[in-house]
């Protein structure tokens, strides 16, 4: 046991509480100097560096207005919806309570996708952080699922559609299929049963793995350190006390310098909560204000704007996509047979694994291939680290046209996102091209990468980060 410390004569209150802690629970102050104080963080991040910050914010502000609100709401479908009400109408602060929470969901994919652009652009997922970009890519898992099992609890017209078609994609898996949609939902339709597994998953299970894999990217994020818009190593230089001599002590200097950021996004918050919680339909559709009908159809049935990328990828999915698909990787094997720098054998393989996927390919229909479309497009995600090749991790010193290939990747996801939200475009009319065409891109951009990046002159790397205070 360690030695027993004494608060120094005449101390204050704060002193002696400390020092008593201290004697019983060493551990706490031990782990608070190694993540806080004694955490040397590169001194050259920028505004993109709050988003980190802000995700964990409002995870706290998701999960202190969860608990409220599951004090009075009541998972029955046949009450549900008058609970969501009864919250909004004659629960004293309930109203502010449910905005701030379906607020906050939007926000939470808002600031997440910001964080995972800045990993894209500053290279964060590289070695030696692969482990912190897949946990990263876990949580945004999680928060799908979460967002997903929430969104049926207003039990809305939206809520009870949107829920309907997400859990029938689920039937188009061969052979499994309808056992696994049965399985999801608890009963052949969405009803009382489904209702509530999704408040179980919603409450409890999803936000255990959640808070667990949140703590498992910190942890591994400090143990190998941050990156920085440089991508430079800041371990490499270090003075005669062991200090990055390009690192400063997260705390107290980022914990304030966060504090910026948490104000700027409190006040977009608070004026979105206050002024336009629905954000024109987007944040909170308007269709959801209307109780679950099974015998009323709502005219367009859409997911909430954050999944709409991928809905756009499983809706672009058809026969002739599926065809052109199946050109393409003919085309691409045949090239690799004849020009490719792969050993001989390795070519005669890629050849037949391509010809299996085409048969694959045109044995199950178009249905099944978009939801695994809408499925790979997340879980492409967790091979980044392995598809970016490039000799140099920031784009601050990559070719310049690789900033261009990015834009066009972001281009692409915006325009997949909005389609999202609007009805289905015609059969072979210019606006479902252009969603096809933008599924390309979102899957090219990746699968092509280790190629890409590799390609172009590379700008010289400096020894250490590039810093002007501010």
């Amino acid at each position: 046991m360690a030695e027993m410390k004494e608060a120094p004569a005449g101390a204050s209150a704060l002193v002696k509480t400390t020092v008593w802690l201290q004697n019983r629970f060493p551990t706490i102050f031990d782990e608070y100097r190694k993540h806080m104080s004694e955490y040397y963080a590169p001194k050259n991040f920028n505004v993109w560096y709050f988003f980190g910050s802000l995700a964990m914010l409002v995870l706290v502000i998701q999960i202190v207005t969860g608990i409220f609100l599951t004090m009075h709401y009541k998972p029955d479908a046949a009450t549900a919806f008058a609970s969501v009400e009864y919250i909004m109408r004659e629960v004293p602060g309930g109203w502010i309570i449910r905005y701030m929470h379906s607020t906050g969901a939007s926000a939470f994919f808002i600031v997440v996708y910001l964080h995972m652009y800045r990993g894209l652009i500053y290279g964060s997922y590289r070695k030696p952080r692969e482990l912190v970009w897949i946990f990263g890519c876990a949580i945004f898992l999680c928060l799908m699922a979460e967002a997903f099992f929430g969104y049926l609890l207003p039990w809305g017209q939206m809520s009870y559609w949107g829920a309907q078609v997400i859990v029938n994609l689920f039937a188009a898996v061969p052979f499994i299929g309808p056992d696994l949609a049965l399985l999801i939902r608890g009963d052949y339709v969405v009803g009382d049963a489904t209702l509530n597994r999704f408040f179980a998953f919603h409450v409890i299970a999803v936000p255990l793995v959640l808070l667990g894999l949140v703590v498992a990217h910190l942890l591994a994020l400090h143990d190998v350190g941050s990156n920085n818009p440089d991508g430079v190593d800041i371990k490499a230089k270090k003075d005669a006390q062991g200090r990055p001599l390009d690192g400063i002590a997260f705390h107290p200097y980022y914990t304030v310098h966060d504090m910026l950021g948490v104000g700027v996004f409190l006040m977009i918050f608070c004026a979105i909560m206050f002024f336009a919680p629905e954000l024109g339909g987007y944040f909170l559709e308007y269709n959801n204000f209307i109780p679950a009908d099974p015998l009323k159809t709502p005219a367009h049935i859409a997911p909430v704007w954050y999944f709409t990328p991928f809905y756009t990828i499983l809706r672009a999915t058809t026969d002739p996509m599926v065809n052109a698909l199946c050109v393409l990787i003919g085309l691409a094997a045949l090239w690799n047979l004849v020009a490719g720098k792969a050993s001989g054998m390795l070519r005669i393989g890629l050849l037949v694994a391509a010809a299996v996927l085409i048969a694959l390919m045109k044995t199950f229909d178009a249905k099944f291939w978009g939801v695994v479309l809408m499925g790979g497009a997340v879980i492409i995600l967790f091979f980044l680290p392995w598809l970016d090749q490039s000799p140099v991790k920031s784009i601050r010193y990559r070719p310049g046209w690789h900033k261009l290939v990015l834009a066009v990747f972001v281009v692409a996801f915006l325009i997949l996102g909005y389609q999202g939200v609007q009805p289905a475009a015609p059969s072979g009319s210019a606006l479902e091209l252009l969603s096809q065409a933008c599924t390309l891109i979102y899957f090219g951009f990746f699968l092509l990468m280790p190629w890409w990046s590799t390609w172009g002159t590379f700008k010289p790397v400096p020894e250490r980060v590039t810093f002007a205070p501010h």
